[in-house]
């Protein structure tokens, strides 16, 4: 969003703190966008001292008599915290990656880039009576770069990432998840931010499975009232490895869906050298290729980390072909081991 707008913006929330909060921390990602980490330090450091003392303030303002409190001039209303509709079903991430980061494939990079363009137009898409893309669903197995790429997507569009704890969020006591959930929804239609659920299939499984309790029913059916309702000022994302568990009604809840595979030969090879990038090797990755095909790329980060740790401890500042080889060993027998014991 063009500066101008932000501050046009932060001007005409004056003394709604739910939304100067929304858009002080929206000129402070962007600052953080451009480098300006001094900056973005110093205006963060100063809004939260502002929520402080406008907590403290507000006490005392309680004491103050009702006629004294019109004659004296009116200050800034302190900050809500952040976040505050639903502050313990969400943990806030600062994105530490970037696309350079993340493998994805040809399509899904198409896919990424399209989304952030839009959301950088959204004022002029919007203008014209159509609709932004912000409803996203991540599918694939276990490893693959889901969660990676909802913190990478968060980087390049510049909104903080909110990750939703669903150990929290779904409750023992019957009713009250619907209710966790409605909360959580409107924390993403007054803050601007990705909201990610991972494991979504563990609240958006299918109502036909009739071993499931008539209640996690009405929850099902209550996510997919507050999706359609759901006007997000920034992005909801979702996460599944169980994409068949998924209720029939999930998908066209969604504008997007993107799927993550396990990497091919080609995807393999460009994933080890990123890894290797800062690192010192004197192998071929051509010859282990084989070897680690149909891993994910969470195992092949395991295999190469495996590798340069073993190059760290013999005190070698080259990792050689026997450190990579015996990293794949290691990585064959731990899935060896798991699928024995299933």
């Amino acid at each position: 969003m063009a500066r101008g707008e932000l501050m046009k913006k932060l001007l005409a929330s004056y003394g709604r703190d739910d939304e100067f909060r929304a858009v002080a921390e929206l000129i402070i990602d962007e600052e953080e966008q451009k480098k300006n980490r001094v900056l973005a330090r110093t205006l963060r450091r100063t809004l939260d001292n502002a929520v402080s003392s406008g907590s403290s303030s507000s006490t005392n303002a309680s004491n103050a008599v009702e006629g004294s409190r019109s004659d004296a001039p009116r200050s800034l209303a302190p900050l809500l915290p952040f976040p505050d509709p639903a502050s313990e079903y969400v943990e806030r991430k600062v994105p530490t990656h970037a696309l350079p980061d993340i493998a994805l494939t040809e399509d899904n990079q198409e896919v990424i880039r399209l989304l952030v363009l839009e959301f950088r137009k959204g004022e002029e898409i919007r203008s014209r009576g159509l609709p932004l893309r912000s409803k996203l669903l991540f599918c694939g197995p276990p490893g693959c770069g889901k969660t990676l790429c909802a913190e990478v997507f968060a980087q390049e569009v510049g909104l903080p990432l909110l990750l939703v704890k669903l150990d929290r969020l779904i409750s023992s006591y019957l009713g009250e998840t619907a209710t966790n959930i409605r909360k959580l929804f409107e924390l993403a239609r007054k803050q601007p931010c990705i909201l990610f659920l991972d494991e979504f299939d563990a609240i958006a499984h299918t109502r036909q499975d009739n071993s499931e309790h008539s209640e996690l029913r009405r929850v099902v059916n209550s996510l997919l009232l507050f999706i359609d309702r759901m006007e997000p000022r920034g992005f909801l994302i979702a996460a599944t490895n169980l994409d068949a568990s998924l209720d029939a009604a999930v998908w066209r809840r969604f504008d997007e869906v993107i799927w993550f595979d396990k990497p091919d030969r080609k995807a393999i090879a460009d994933f080890v050298a990123m890894k290797f990038k800062n690192v010192e090797r004197a192998f071929r990755i051509e010859p282990h290729l084989k070897a680690l095909q149909g891993y994910s790329y969470a195992d092949i980060q395991r295999v190469c980390i495996q590798a340069m740790r073993t190059a760290i401890v013999d005190r070698r500042e080259v990792v050689s072909n026997s450190d990579f080889a015996t990293a794949i060993g290691n990585e064959v027998r731990r899935h060896h081991g798991k699928k024995t014991r299933r």
